[in-house]
């Protein structure tokens, strides 16, 4: 078996496993998330990724665009009822990017702080 072709296989039993659980829990998680969650848990104990999962990953990686087709063609389906509520949807997506950036910056300090402490350096102002 090619080593892509393992690592494929693997991303989609983890995709299958997460709809299995996601199913039989009643979770309000797509099974692909819950997927990705268990395959997170598994590399993580593993402390590493193995190199037919990195394949695949890179590989649909260099495809992603292509995934946004149908999500495309969904929205030319709804123009209409987009154009007439396009008020919310431009306001749920100015604060859900400023909520993400938000969220990205905070990790970001808080993690740069806890780098900083376990150097045991002090944080440095930029001038």
């Amino acid at each position: 078996m090619s080593p892509f072709l393992a690592g494929a296989t693997w991303l989609l039993l983890f995709q299958c496993a997460g709809e299995v659980v996601s199913h039989l829990l009643g979770l309000p998680v797509p099974g692909p998330v819950v997927g990705m969650l268990l395959l997170f848990i598994a590399l993580r104990a593993r402390n590493r990724v193995p190199d037919s999962i990195a394949m695949a990953a890179d590989a649909l990686a260099k495809h992603l665009s292509l995934l946004f087709v149908p999500a495309g063609v969904g929205v030319m389906m709804y123009f209409e009822r987009l154009a007439g509520e396009w008020l919310p949807i431009v306001m749920a997506l100015l604060v859900s990017t400023t909520v993400a950036m938000a969220a990205a910056a905070l990790t970001f300090a808080a993690l740069a702080r806890r780098v900083d402490a376990s150097s045991g350096s002090a944080p440095q102002a930029e001038p």
